[in-house]
Protein backbone atom coordinates (compact mmCIF):
# COMPACT_ATOMS: atom_id res chain seq x y z
CA UNK A 1 0.00 0.00 0.00
CA UNK A 2 1.46 3.61 -0.90
CA UNK A 3 3.33 5.19 1.89
CA UNK A 4 3.83 9.01 1.58
CA UNK A 5 6.27 11.93 3.50
CA UNK A 6 5.81 15.55 3.49
CA UNK A 7 6.01 18.48 5.95
CA UNK A 8 3.75 18.90 8.55
CA UNK A 9 4.41 22.59 8.50
CA UNK A 10 3.63 22.54 4.76
CA UNK A 11 0.43 20.80 5.26
CA UNK A 12 -0.99 23.61 7.89
CA UNK A 13 0.08 25.96 5.70
CA UNK A 14 -2.02 24.15 2.71
CA UNK A 15 -5.08 23.25 5.19
CA UNK A 16 -4.59 26.96 6.31
CA UNK A 17 -4.87 25.42 10.28
CA UNK A 18 -2.69 24.30 13.04
CA UNK A 19 -2.79 20.60 13.41
CA UNK A 20 -1.68 19.26 16.22
CA UNK A 21 -0.18 15.42 14.80
CA UNK A 22 -2.54 13.44 16.65
CA UNK A 23 -4.88 15.55 14.44
CA UNK A 24 -3.33 14.59 11.41
CA UNK A 25 -3.77 11.18 12.59
CA UNK A 26 -7.58 11.01 13.22
CA UNK A 27 -7.91 13.42 10.11
CA UNK A 28 -6.31 10.46 7.69
CA UNK A 29 -8.29 7.93 9.26
CA UNK A 30 -11.14 9.47 7.05
CA UNK A 31 -9.16 8.55 4.17
CA UNK A 32 -8.50 5.30 4.99
CA UNK A 33 -5.15 5.78 5.90
CA UNK A 34 -2.60 6.19 9.54
CA UNK A 35 0.35 8.31 10.60
CA UNK A 36 2.76 5.59 10.72
CA UNK A 37 5.68 8.02 12.07
CA UNK A 38 6.37 11.90 12.73
CA UNK A 39 10.11 13.24 13.65
CA UNK A 40 9.81 16.39 14.74
CA UNK A 41 13.54 17.33 14.50
CA UNK A 42 12.89 17.01 10.46
CA UNK A 43 9.10 17.70 10.97
CA UNK A 44 8.50 14.98 8.70
CA UNK A 45 5.30 12.84 8.72
CA UNK A 46 4.83 9.97 7.10
CA UNK A 47 1.47 7.94 6.32
CA UNK A 48 0.38 4.68 5.07
CA UNK A 49 -2.99 4.60 2.92
CA UNK A 50 -5.43 1.20 2.57
CA UNK A 51 -6.75 1.94 -0.22
CA UNK A 52 -5.31 1.38 -3.41
CA UNK A 53 -8.25 3.72 -5.20
CA UNK A 54 -7.49 6.93 -3.88
CA UNK A 55 -4.72 8.03 -5.59
CA UNK A 56 -5.73 12.13 -5.31
CA UNK A 57 -4.55 11.34 -1.65
CA UNK A 58 -1.27 10.27 -2.09
CA UNK A 59 -0.04 13.72 -1.79
CA UNK A 60 0.09 17.13 0.60
CA UNK A 61 -2.09 18.84 -1.70
CA UNK A 62 -4.51 16.20 -2.00
CA UNK A 63 -4.57 15.40 1.94
CA UNK A 64 -5.14 19.15 2.82
CA UNK A 65 -7.93 19.07 0.48
CA UNK A 66 -9.67 15.94 2.51
CA UNK A 67 -9.16 17.57 5.59
CA UNK A 68 -10.68 21.19 4.90
CA UNK A 69 -13.82 19.53 3.49
CA UNK A 70 -13.93 17.45 7.05
CA UNK A 71 -13.09 20.54 8.94
CA UNK A 72 -15.58 22.83 6.91
CA UNK A 73 -12.91 25.14 5.56
CA UNK A 74 -13.69 24.30 2.34
CA UNK A 75 -17.39 22.88 1.10
CA UNK A 76 -18.09 21.24 -2.27
CA UNK A 77 -15.68 20.10 -4.88
CA UNK A 78 -12.82 22.37 -4.92
CA UNK A 79 -12.69 24.61 -7.76
CA UNK A 80 -9.96 24.71 -10.08
CA UNK A 81 -10.14 27.82 -12.49
CA UNK A 82 -8.75 26.57 -16.09
CA UNK A 83 -7.18 28.83 -18.69
CA UNK A 84 -7.12 28.36 -22.26
CA UNK A 85 -3.59 27.25 -23.62
CA UNK A 86 -1.67 27.71 -26.75
CA UNK A 87 0.04 24.53 -26.37
CA UNK A 88 -0.19 21.38 -28.88
CA UNK A 89 0.46 18.03 -28.68
CA UNK A 90 0.13 16.20 -31.84
CA UNK A 91 -0.33 12.28 -31.54
CA UNK A 92 0.54 9.97 -34.44
CA UNK A 93 -1.15 6.81 -35.27
CA UNK A 94 2.14 4.77 -34.87
CA UNK A 95 1.27 4.68 -31.24
CA UNK A 96 -2.07 2.91 -31.93
CA UNK A 97 -1.08 -0.78 -30.43
CA UNK A 98 1.71 1.00 -27.82
CA UNK A 99 -0.14 3.43 -25.74
CA UNK A 100 -2.27 5.23 -27.33
CA UNK A 101 -3.39 8.06 -25.09
CA UNK A 102 -2.67 11.32 -23.59
CA UNK A 103 -3.49 14.17 -21.35
CA UNK A 104 -1.43 17.40 -20.17
CA UNK A 105 -1.24 20.92 -19.28
CA UNK A 106 0.86 23.50 -18.67
CA UNK A 107 1.53 25.29 -15.46
CA UNK A 108 3.66 28.53 -14.27
CA UNK A 109 3.30 31.54 -11.66
CA UNK A 110 5.27 30.10 -9.27
CA UNK A 111 8.57 28.79 -8.54
CA UNK A 112 9.92 25.43 -7.75
CA UNK A 113 12.11 24.99 -4.74
CA UNK A 114 13.44 21.69 -3.59
CA UNK A 115 11.25 20.53 -1.31
CA UNK A 116 7.99 21.15 -3.76
CA UNK A 117 9.90 19.26 -6.40
CA UNK A 118 10.40 15.92 -4.07
CA UNK A 119 6.99 16.51 -3.30
CA UNK A 120 6.08 16.51 -6.89
CA UNK A 121 7.99 13.22 -8.03
CA UNK A 122 7.15 11.42 -4.74
CA UNK A 123 3.71 11.53 -6.43
CA UNK A 124 4.76 11.08 -9.87
CA UNK A 125 5.85 7.17 -8.43
CA UNK A 126 3.70 6.40 -6.28
CA UNK A 127 0.81 6.60 -8.59
CA UNK A 128 2.55 5.20 -11.86
CA UNK A 129 4.26 2.12 -9.69
CA UNK A 130 0.73 1.66 -8.35
CA UNK A 131 -2.75 2.75 -10.15
CA UNK A 132 -0.43 3.48 -13.08
CA UNK A 133 1.15 -0.37 -12.95
CA UNK A 134 4.79 0.49 -13.00
CA UNK A 135 3.84 2.47 -15.67
CA UNK A 136 2.74 -0.12 -17.92
CA UNK A 137 -1.22 1.69 -17.10
CA UNK A 138 0.00 4.92 -16.97
CA UNK A 139 3.23 6.79 -17.18
CA UNK A 140 4.06 10.28 -16.60
CA UNK A 141 6.45 12.91 -17.40
CA UNK A 142 6.97 16.51 -15.63
CA UNK A 143 9.24 19.07 -17.97
CA UNK A 144 10.17 22.53 -17.80
CA UNK A 145 8.69 23.83 -20.95
CA UNK A 146 10.98 26.94 -21.01
CA UNK A 147 13.31 24.81 -23.61
CA UNK A 148 10.40 22.90 -25.35
CA UNK A 149 9.35 24.09 -28.78
CA UNK A 150 5.92 23.56 -29.41
CA UNK A 151 3.90 21.71 -30.86
CA UNK A 152 5.05 18.39 -29.33
CA UNK A 153 5.03 15.50 -31.15
CA UNK A 154 4.60 11.72 -30.07
CA UNK A 155 5.36 9.28 -32.43
CA UNK A 156 6.90 5.52 -32.75
CA UNK A 157 10.36 4.97 -33.93
CA UNK A 158 12.25 1.74 -34.72
CA UNK A 159 14.79 1.80 -31.47
CA UNK A 160 17.92 2.96 -33.05
CA UNK A 161 16.80 5.36 -35.40
CA UNK A 162 16.57 7.78 -32.35
CA UNK A 163 19.62 9.07 -29.78
CA UNK A 164 20.03 11.70 -27.37
CA UNK A 165 20.99 11.63 -23.81
CA UNK A 166 18.75 10.19 -20.72
CA UNK A 167 18.31 11.60 -17.37
CA UNK A 168 21.58 11.79 -15.15
CA UNK A 169 23.52 10.25 -18.04
CA UNK A 170 26.32 12.40 -19.93
CA UNK A 171 26.26 10.46 -23.67
CA UNK A 172 24.09 9.89 -25.97
CA UNK A 173 22.43 6.76 -26.34
CA UNK A 174 19.76 5.01 -28.88
CA UNK A 175 16.64 3.68 -27.68
CA UNK A 176 17.72 0.11 -27.72
CA UNK A 177 20.85 1.12 -25.61
CA UNK A 178 19.40 2.60 -23.16
CA UNK A 179 17.02 -0.85 -22.63
CA UNK A 180 20.33 -2.75 -22.24
CA UNK A 181 22.47 -0.27 -20.12
CA UNK A 182 20.24 2.38 -17.86
CA UNK A 183 18.66 1.55 -15.46
CA UNK A 184 15.37 2.88 -15.82
CA UNK A 185 15.22 0.83 -19.13
CA UNK A 186 16.18 -2.13 -17.28
CA UNK A 187 13.92 -2.25 -14.61
CA UNK A 188 10.55 -1.12 -17.22
CA UNK A 189 11.91 -2.65 -20.86
CA UNK A 190 9.34 -5.53 -19.97
CA UNK A 191 6.70 -3.01 -20.92
CA UNK A 192 7.84 -2.49 -24.75
CA UNK A 193 8.44 -6.69 -25.27
CA UNK A 194 7.42 -7.77 -28.36
CA UNK A 195 7.35 -4.36 -30.32
CA UNK A 196 9.44 -3.48 -33.28
CA UNK A 197 8.89 0.45 -32.73
CA UNK A 198 9.20 2.26 -29.28
CA UNK A 199 7.39 5.52 -28.35
CA UNK A 200 9.00 8.92 -27.96
CA UNK A 201 7.91 12.33 -27.03
CA UNK A 202 9.62 15.03 -29.49
CA UNK A 203 9.17 18.93 -29.49
CA UNK A 204 9.25 20.74 -32.67
CA UNK A 205 12.74 21.47 -33.42
CA UNK A 206 13.35 17.53 -32.94
CA UNK A 207 14.70 17.39 -29.59
CA UNK A 208 13.91 14.44 -27.54
CA UNK A 209 11.64 14.82 -24.44
CA UNK A 210 11.33 11.10 -23.60
CA UNK A 211 11.50 7.88 -23.91
CA UNK A 212 7.84 6.80 -22.98
CA UNK A 213 7.35 4.91 -20.66
CA UNK A 214 11.11 4.55 -19.71
CA UNK A 215 13.00 8.05 -19.20
CA UNK A 216 13.08 11.63 -19.88
CA UNK A 217 16.04 13.95 -21.81
CA UNK A 218 18.66 15.53 -19.46
CA UNK A 219 18.27 18.17 -21.18
CA UNK A 220 14.32 19.23 -22.10
CA UNK A 221 13.17 16.51 -20.24
CA UNK A 222 14.36 17.49 -17.28
CA UNK A 223 12.00 19.50 -14.06
CA UNK A 224 14.54 21.49 -11.96
CA UNK A 225 14.42 23.82 -8.86
CA UNK A 226 13.68 26.85 -9.44
CA UNK A 227 11.58 26.72 -12.58
CA UNK A 228 8.70 28.67 -12.91
CA UNK A 229 7.28 26.85 -16.15
CA UNK A 230 5.53 23.00 -15.69
CA UNK A 231 4.50 20.86 -18.93
CA UNK A 232 2.69 17.86 -18.03
CA UNK A 233 2.53 15.03 -20.02
CA UNK A 234 1.13 11.52 -19.02
CA UNK A 235 0.45 8.21 -21.64
CA UNK A 236 -1.04 5.49 -21.39
CA UNK A 237 -3.47 2.14 -22.73
CA UNK A 238 -6.19 3.78 -20.69
CA UNK A 239 -7.93 7.40 -21.50
CA UNK A 240 -9.87 7.46 -18.38
CA UNK A 241 -6.56 6.73 -16.23
CA UNK A 242 -4.45 9.18 -17.93
CA UNK A 243 -6.90 11.92 -17.51
CA UNK A 244 -7.55 10.82 -14.11
CA UNK A 245 -3.53 11.31 -13.79
CA UNK A 246 -3.53 15.32 -15.54
CA UNK A 247 -6.14 16.06 -12.79
CA UNK A 248 -4.63 14.68 -9.99
CA UNK A 249 -1.28 16.51 -11.06
CA UNK A 250 -3.27 19.30 -12.26
CA UNK A 251 -5.24 20.56 -8.80
CA UNK A 252 -2.05 19.57 -6.81
CA UNK A 253 -0.09 22.45 -8.73
CA UNK A 254 -3.09 24.57 -8.35
CA UNK A 255 -3.06 24.12 -4.75
CA UNK A 256 0.08 25.60 -4.59
CA UNK A 257 -0.97 28.47 -6.44
CA UNK A 258 0.11 27.71 -9.98
CA UNK A 259 -1.84 28.64 -12.87
CA UNK A 260 -3.26 25.83 -15.03
CA UNK A 261 -3.13 26.04 -18.65
CA UNK A 262 -5.11 23.67 -20.91
CA UNK A 263 -3.38 21.55 -24.25
CA UNK A 264 -5.08 20.46 -27.64
CA UNK A 265 -3.98 16.71 -28.02
CA UNK A 266 -4.62 16.37 -31.45
CA UNK A 267 -5.08 12.85 -32.66
CA UNK A 268 -5.20 11.45 -36.04
CA UNK A 269 -9.17 11.17 -35.98
CA UNK A 270 -10.27 13.66 -33.30
CA UNK A 271 -9.21 16.55 -30.81
CA UNK A 272 -9.47 16.70 -27.20
CA UNK A 273 -8.32 19.28 -24.74
CA UNK A 274 -6.42 18.23 -21.49
CA UNK A 275 -7.17 18.54 -18.52
CA UNK A 276 -10.45 16.85 -18.70
CA UNK A 277 -12.08 18.49 -15.73
CA UNK A 278 -15.96 17.79 -16.06
CA UNK A 279 -17.82 16.27 -13.18
CA UNK A 280 -18.98 13.06 -13.53
CA UNK A 281 -22.80 12.50 -12.34
CA UNK A 282 -24.50 9.81 -10.26
CA UNK A 283 -27.93 9.80 -8.11
CA UNK A 284 -28.38 8.26 -5.04
CA UNK A 285 -31.66 7.76 -3.00
CA UNK A 286 -32.07 7.93 0.87
CA UNK A 287 -32.99 4.71 1.02
CA UNK A 288 -29.79 3.56 0.10
CA UNK A 289 -28.45 5.23 3.15
CA UNK A 290 -31.56 3.43 4.87
CA UNK A 291 -30.19 0.36 3.82
CA UNK A 292 -26.67 0.23 4.36
CA UNK A 293 -26.47 2.23 7.70
CA UNK A 294 -29.96 1.79 8.86
CA UNK A 295 -29.64 5.86 9.25
CA UNK A 296 -33.07 7.97 8.79
CA UNK A 297 -31.13 11.23 7.06
CA UNK A 298 -32.88 14.41 6.02
CA UNK A 299 -31.80 15.82 3.17
CA UNK A 300 -29.76 18.89 4.29
CA UNK A 301 -27.53 16.37 6.70
CA UNK A 302 -27.17 14.29 3.71
CA UNK A 303 -26.07 17.90 1.38
CA UNK A 304 -24.06 18.67 4.65
CA UNK A 305 -21.90 15.20 5.25
CA UNK A 306 -21.59 15.00 1.03
CA UNK A 307 -19.99 18.79 0.80
CA UNK A 308 -17.61 17.33 4.03
CA UNK A 309 -16.48 14.42 1.19
CA UNK A 310 -15.99 16.85 -1.14
CA UNK A 311 -18.76 16.22 -3.68
CA UNK A 312 -21.15 18.43 -4.54
CA UNK A 313 -25.17 17.87 -3.82
CA UNK A 314 -28.50 18.81 -5.28
CA UNK A 315 -31.47 16.70 -5.59
CA UNK A 316 -29.69 13.58 -4.57
CA UNK A 317 -27.84 14.40 -7.39
CA UNK A 318 -24.19 13.81 -6.58
CA UNK A 319 -21.28 15.94 -8.95
CA UNK A 320 -17.99 14.15 -8.46
CA UNK A 321 -14.63 15.38 -8.35
CA UNK A 322 -12.64 15.07 -11.09
CA UNK A 323 -9.77 14.04 -9.00
CA UNK A 324 -11.59 11.09 -8.22
CA UNK A 325 -12.47 7.66 -10.71
CA UNK A 326 -13.69 5.50 -7.73
CA UNK A 327 -17.08 5.94 -7.75
CA UNK A 328 -18.60 3.02 -9.83
CA UNK A 329 -22.06 2.68 -7.98
CA UNK A 330 -24.27 4.88 -5.72
CA UNK A 331 -23.41 2.73 -2.64
CA UNK A 332 -19.76 4.21 -3.24
CA UNK A 333 -21.38 7.50 -2.17
CA UNK A 334 -23.03 6.25 0.50
CA UNK A 335 -20.15 4.58 2.14
CA UNK A 336 -18.37 8.01 1.93
CA UNK A 337 -21.75 9.69 3.48
CA UNK A 338 -21.16 6.77 6.41
CA UNK A 339 -17.34 8.03 6.89
CA UNK A 340 -18.56 11.22 7.22
CA UNK A 341 -21.06 10.73 9.50
CA UNK A 342 -18.77 8.48 12.07
CA UNK A 343 -19.35 4.22 11.75
CA UNK A 344 -18.90 4.76 15.57
CA UNK A 345 -22.01 6.94 15.97
CA UNK A 346 -24.33 4.25 14.14
CA UNK A 347 -26.44 2.39 16.73
CA UNK A 348 -26.29 -1.40 16.66
CA UNK A 349 -29.24 -3.31 15.39
CA UNK A 350 -31.06 -6.16 17.46
CA UNK A 351 -30.18 -9.80 15.58
CA UNK A 352 -33.16 -11.06 14.20
CA UNK A 353 -32.19 -14.27 12.98
CA UNK A 354 -30.64 -17.05 14.89
CA UNK A 355 -28.37 -19.97 13.17
CA UNK A 356 -26.12 -22.73 15.07
CA UNK A 357 -22.67 -22.86 13.17
CA UNK A 358 -21.23 -25.86 12.66
CA UNK A 359 -17.83 -26.97 11.02
CA UNK A 360 -18.06 -28.48 7.57
CA UNK A 361 -16.74 -32.06 6.83
CA UNK A 362 -14.66 -31.52 3.81
CA UNK A 363 -12.93 -28.52 6.54
CA UNK A 364 -12.90 -31.42 8.89
CA UNK A 365 -11.50 -33.55 6.41
CA UNK A 366 -8.83 -30.90 5.54
CA UNK A 367 -7.55 -30.20 8.80
CA UNK A 368 -7.35 -33.73 9.59
CA UNK A 369 -4.60 -34.43 7.01
CA UNK A 370 -2.95 -30.93 8.04
CA UNK A 371 -2.10 -32.81 11.38
CA UNK A 372 -0.72 -35.44 9.43
CA UNK A 373 1.64 -33.61 7.69
CA UNK A 374 3.07 -31.77 10.49
CA UNK A 375 3.20 -34.90 12.74
CA UNK A 376 5.35 -35.64 10.14
CA UNK A 377 7.81 -32.35 10.99
CA UNK A 378 6.68 -30.31 8.22
CA UNK A 379 5.95 -26.82 8.93
CA UNK A 380 2.49 -25.08 7.44
CA UNK A 381 3.28 -21.80 5.63
CA UNK A 382 0.47 -19.24 4.13
CA UNK A 383 0.86 -17.25 1.40
CA UNK A 384 -1.85 -15.31 -0.81
CA UNK A 385 -4.05 -17.04 -3.18
CA UNK A 386 -3.07 -14.18 -5.99
CA UNK A 387 0.36 -14.43 -7.79
CA UNK A 388 1.34 -14.24 -11.30
CA UNK A 389 1.69 -16.06 -14.41
CA UNK A 390 5.43 -15.52 -14.52
CA UNK A 391 5.70 -17.71 -11.10
CA UNK A 392 3.19 -20.25 -11.96
CA UNK A 393 4.21 -21.44 -15.04
CA UNK A 394 7.17 -19.45 -16.72
CA UNK A 395 9.35 -20.53 -13.10
CA UNK A 396 7.89 -23.52 -12.81
CA UNK A 397 8.82 -24.64 -17.13
CA UNK A 398 5.58 -25.67 -18.37
CA UNK A 399 2.36 -24.20 -19.97
CA UNK A 400 -0.55 -22.25 -18.78
CA UNK A 401 -3.39 -24.61 -18.27
CA UNK A 402 -5.70 -22.35 -17.46
CA UNK A 403 -5.63 -19.32 -15.46
CA UNK A 404 -8.08 -16.84 -14.21
CA UNK A 405 -6.72 -13.41 -14.50
CA UNK A 406 -7.32 -9.98 -12.66
CA UNK A 407 -9.02 -7.99 -15.72
CA UNK A 408 -7.92 -4.89 -12.96
CA UNK A 409 -5.26 -5.61 -11.53
CA UNK A 410 -3.52 -3.30 -9.47
CA UNK A 411 -0.23 -5.09 -8.84
CA UNK A 412 1.34 -7.19 -11.44
CA UNK A 413 2.63 -9.03 -8.74
CA UNK A 414 -0.96 -10.20 -7.70
CA UNK A 415 -2.24 -10.20 -11.46
CA UNK A 416 -3.84 -14.04 -11.32
CA UNK A 417 -5.37 -16.58 -8.91
CA UNK A 418 -3.31 -19.27 -8.19
CA UNK A 419 -4.10 -22.81 -10.27
CA UNK A 420 -1.74 -24.25 -7.77
CA UNK A 421 0.24 -24.28 -5.07
CA UNK A 422 3.89 -25.84 -5.43
CA UNK A 423 4.63 -21.88 -6.57
CA UNK A 424 4.01 -20.20 -3.71
CA UNK A 425 6.21 -23.27 -1.69
CA UNK A 426 9.27 -22.44 -4.06
CA UNK A 427 9.21 -18.99 -3.87
CA UNK A 428 9.62 -19.10 0.18
CA UNK A 429 12.79 -21.79 -0.59
CA UNK A 430 14.51 -19.26 -2.81
CA UNK A 431 13.59 -16.19 0.21
CA UNK A 432 15.54 -18.84 2.38
CA UNK A 433 18.36 -19.70 1.37
CA UNK A 434 20.18 -18.74 4.27
CA UNK A 435 18.25 -21.04 6.61
CA UNK A 436 19.54 -24.13 8.21
CA UNK A 437 18.80 -27.43 6.17
CA UNK A 438 16.71 -30.15 5.78
CA UNK A 439 13.74 -27.16 4.76
CA UNK A 440 10.09 -29.23 5.28
CA UNK A 441 7.37 -26.95 4.59
CA UNK A 442 3.78 -27.42 3.20
CA UNK A 443 0.85 -25.13 2.26
CA UNK A 444 -2.96 -26.21 2.37
CA UNK A 445 -5.56 -23.85 0.12
CA UNK A 446 -7.81 -22.86 -2.28
CA UNK A 447 -6.98 -23.22 -6.40
CA UNK A 448 -8.76 -22.06 -9.00
CA UNK A 449 -8.82 -23.06 -12.55
CA UNK A 450 -10.54 -22.51 -16.10
CA UNK A 451 -11.70 -25.56 -18.07
CA UNK A 452 -13.43 -24.44 -21.09
CA UNK A 453 -16.14 -22.09 -19.82
CA UNK A 454 -15.93 -23.24 -16.31
CA UNK A 455 -13.88 -21.50 -13.45
CA UNK A 456 -13.04 -25.09 -11.24
CA UNK A 457 -12.36 -24.31 -7.28
CA UNK A 458 -10.18 -27.21 -5.27
CA UNK A 459 -8.74 -27.60 -1.58
CA UNK A 460 -5.49 -28.79 -2.55
CA UNK A 461 -2.45 -29.67 -0.01
CA UNK A 462 1.36 -28.93 -1.27
CA UNK A 463 4.10 -30.71 0.43
CA UNK A 464 7.96 -30.11 -0.44
CA UNK A 465 10.73 -30.73 1.17
CA UNK A 466 14.92 -29.16 0.27
CA UNK A 467 18.08 -30.51 1.43
CA UNK A 468 20.98 -32.20 -0.02
CA UNK A 469 19.79 -35.18 -0.79
CA UNK A 470 15.88 -34.67 -1.38
CA UNK A 471 14.95 -36.96 -3.72
CA UNK A 472 11.25 -39.04 -4.92
CA UNK A 473 11.37 -41.53 -1.88
CA UNK A 474 11.11 -38.65 0.18
CA UNK A 475 7.31 -37.53 -1.37
CA UNK A 476 6.31 -41.20 -2.03
CA UNK A 477 6.92 -41.58 2.10
CA UNK A 478 4.63 -38.61 2.97
CA UNK A 479 1.86 -39.62 0.45
CA UNK A 480 1.97 -43.60 0.98
CA UNK A 481 1.60 -42.08 5.09
CA UNK A 482 -1.14 -39.86 4.62
CA UNK A 483 -3.36 -42.53 2.84
CA UNK A 484 -2.41 -45.61 5.44
CA UNK A 485 -3.78 -43.16 7.79
CA UNK A 486 -6.93 -42.53 5.95
CA UNK A 487 -7.65 -46.38 5.02
CA UNK A 488 -7.14 -45.24 1.41
CA UNK A 489 -5.19 -47.68 -1.65
CA UNK A 490 -3.98 -45.84 -4.70
CA UNK A 491 -1.97 -46.54 -7.59
CA UNK A 492 1.21 -44.71 -9.22
CA UNK A 493 1.25 -44.07 -12.74
CA UNK A 494 4.77 -42.83 -14.67
CA UNK A 495 3.69 -39.11 -16.27
CA UNK A 496 5.66 -36.53 -17.90
CA UNK A 497 5.57 -33.03 -16.35
CA UNK A 498 8.07 -30.48 -17.11
CA UNK A 499 8.06 -28.90 -13.40
CA UNK A 500 10.01 -32.50 -12.57
CA UNK A 501 12.49 -34.73 -13.66
CA UNK A 502 11.64 -36.76 -16.43
CA UNK A 503 11.67 -40.45 -14.83
CA UNK A 504 10.88 -38.69 -11.20
CA UNK A 505 7.84 -38.31 -11.09
CA UNK A 506 4.61 -40.02 -11.05
CA UNK A 507 0.89 -39.51 -10.45
CA UNK A 508 -1.37 -40.75 -7.58
CA UNK A 509 -4.82 -42.29 -8.51
CA UNK A 510 -7.74 -43.50 -6.28
CA UNK A 511 -10.35 -45.06 -7.97
CA UNK A 512 -9.69 -43.89 -11.23
CA UNK A 513 -9.06 -40.27 -9.60
CA UNK A 514 -5.60 -38.55 -10.53
CA UNK A 515 -5.12 -37.03 -7.44
CA UNK A 516 -1.56 -36.09 -7.17
CA UNK A 517 1.45 -35.48 -8.94
CA UNK A 518 4.91 -35.97 -6.46
CA UNK A 519 8.54 -36.05 -7.53
CA UNK A 520 12.12 -34.34 -7.61
CA UNK A 521 11.67 -30.93 -9.09
CA UNK A 522 13.93 -30.48 -12.36
CA UNK A 523 16.79 -28.51 -11.93
CA UNK A 524 15.74 -25.83 -14.63
CA UNK A 525 12.93 -24.62 -12.36
CA UNK A 526 15.59 -25.06 -9.67
CA UNK A 527 17.33 -22.60 -11.31
CA UNK A 528 14.69 -20.47 -12.20
CA UNK A 529 13.84 -19.80 -8.62
CA UNK A 530 17.79 -19.11 -7.33
CA UNK A 531 18.40 -22.80 -5.60
CA UNK A 532 21.44 -24.55 -5.38
CA UNK A 533 19.69 -27.25 -3.19
CA UNK A 534 17.33 -30.39 -4.65
CA UNK A 535 13.54 -30.20 -3.58
CA UNK A 536 11.43 -33.04 -3.69
CA UNK A 537 7.79 -32.09 -3.98
CA UNK A 538 4.01 -33.60 -4.02
CA UNK A 539 0.77 -31.95 -4.69
CA UNK A 540 -2.53 -33.77 -3.36
CA UNK A 541 -6.04 -32.77 -4.83
CA UNK A 542 -8.57 -32.97 -1.27
CA UNK A 543 -11.27 -31.84 -3.17
CA UNK A 544 -10.99 -35.49 -5.06
CA UNK A 545 -9.47 -37.41 -2.53
CA UNK A 546 -12.48 -36.31 -0.48
CA UNK A 547 -15.12 -37.34 -2.84
CA UNK A 548 -13.56 -41.17 -2.50
CA UNK A 549 -13.12 -41.28 1.37
CA UNK A 550 -16.79 -40.00 2.13
CA UNK A 551 -17.57 -42.75 0.14
CA UNK A 552 -15.98 -45.05 2.06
Amino acid sequence: MPTITFSLNDLQNLVGKKLAIEEVHDLSLYGKAEVESYDKETDEVKINFDDTNLPYLWSAEGLSRLIKGILGIEKGVSELKLNKGSYQIVVDKSVAKLRPYMACFAAKGKKIDDYLLKQLVQLQEKFCESYGRRRQKVSIGLYSYKRIAFPVHYKAVLPESVEFVPLDFKAKMNLKEILAEHPKGRDYAWILEGFEKYPVLVDDRNEVLSFIPIINSNFTGKLEVDDENVFFEATGTDESAVNLAANIFAYALYDRGFDIYSVEIKYSDRKTETPSLEYEKIQIKNEHISQLFGLELKENEIKHLLEKAGYNFRDYKIEIPPYRHDILHPYDVVEDIGIMYGFGKIEEMPLKTFTIGSVLKMNEFVDKVREMVVGLGYQEIMSAILTNKDFLYKKMNIEDFGTIEIEDYMSETYSAVRSWILPNLMEVFSKNKHVNFPQMIFEEGIVNARKNDKIEEFERIAIATSHEKANYTDTRQVLDCIMRLLGVHYDIEDVEHNSFIEGRVGRAIVKGKKIAYLGEIHPQVLENWGLEMPVAALELNLSELFEVVGKK
